[in-house]
């Protein structure tokens, strides 16, 4: 998975020298946005750490404050979000999910989907580290149902490893007889299953499915199930089969038809950039008749577009 991001660790690089091109950038009349996104976008995100902690020893100032004071909108979100570790990113994220007016289900359903077991018992520690609150008892009063329930077992992270070979067939049987075959859907069965399998068994067990029951498990849950329950669900299956597939077709809705939907375009930019965005780049061009970079551009204007073409990497046309 290594070295699939767009955004690589600057090759000579030296933090004080990038604070103080930061420091310039701010100070006196007006603000250089292109200094800033330009020299932040091609460091890591290791580096934009030092580079904060060199800030602070040479101006005794905090930098993402500083950033905030001097930027705004979509741009300052999404070059606040570049500032911050990517685990601290996924626990902000969440908390902002849950504490919020309303849940925001959508992000619950795109990190918890499609992040690792580690990484998700990561996130739990750190959550209660960062808030002294549990994130699984904060999801819990906030969420209702079979979806409550994905979500909480998911949160365990204890997916089975490796393929069950005497459980694929088993699987498929048990999930078609769940859904396609009774009157009313055993959304248990689903939700267990799926929860609880690893991604190869998965993808095993999904075409065990399509030779039993003719259709794809997604064709399934679509018509078997709705609401919050249908999207993770959905969520589940698309990032056992690819995770950059499911990011490509969540940036495509995030920009699709009226409005753009910044909070989860920023979200998957900021979190693919050094992990996997080279590859849902070759997805996205595979699936929608145009290139990320293209539709980005689009979509958005301004140094927040600049900052995310940046990002972007390349134009696959």
């Amino acid at each position: 998975m290594a070295g699939r991001g767009t955004v690589k660790a600057s090759g000579n690089f030296n933090a004080s020298a990038d604070a103080e091109v930061l420091y310039k950038a701010m100070k006196g009349l007006g603000t250089d946005e292109e200094a800033i996104l330009q020299l932040l976008v091609a460091r890591s995100n290791a580096q934009r750490q030092q580079i904060k902690a060199a800030y602070k020893t040479l101006f005794g100032k905090d930098l993402v404050d500083d950033l905030k004071g001097e930027l705004g909108g979509k741009f300052e979100t999404l070059i606040v979000g570049l500032m911050t570790a990517p685990l601290a990113y996924d626990v902000m994220s969440l908390r902002n999910a849950i504490k919020g007016a309303g849940t925001d289900e959508k992000v619950l359903v795109e990190i918890l989907a499609s992040r690792t077991p580690q990484q998700v018992k990561e996130i739990s520690a750190a959550y209660r580290k960062e808030y002294d609150d549990d994130l699984e008892e904060d999801v819990s009063g906030d969420t209702s149902g079979h979806f409550k329930r994905l979500l909480v077992i998911l949160l365990q992270a204890n997916r089975q490893r490796g393929i069950q070979e005497g459980n694929v067939e088993t699987d498929a049987q048990v999930l078609f007889k769940a859904g396609e075959q009774k009157f009313g859907t055993d959304e248990q069965t689903f939700v267990t299953i799926l929860g609880n399998r690893s991604a190869e068994h998965l993808r095993r067990v999904f075409d065990a499915y399509m030779k039993l029951a003719g259709y794809e498990m997604e064709e399934s849950i679509k018509r078997e199930t709705s609401g919050g329950l249908r999207d993770l669900l959905l969520a589940v299956v698309k990032c056992a089969r690819s995770v950059p597939v499911y990011f490509a077709e969540t940036l495509y809705y995030a920009m699709k038809g009226a409005g753009t939907d910044d909070d989860t375009l920023i979200r998957a930019m900021v979190t693919r950039s050094e992990v996997d965005l080279m590859d849902v780049r070759t997805e996205f061009r595979r699936l929608f008749a145009c290139s990320l970079f293209s539709m980005i551009k689009g979509d958005t204007g301004g140094d927040y577009r600049k900052a995310l073409l940046l990002l972007c990497g390349g134009d696959d046309a």
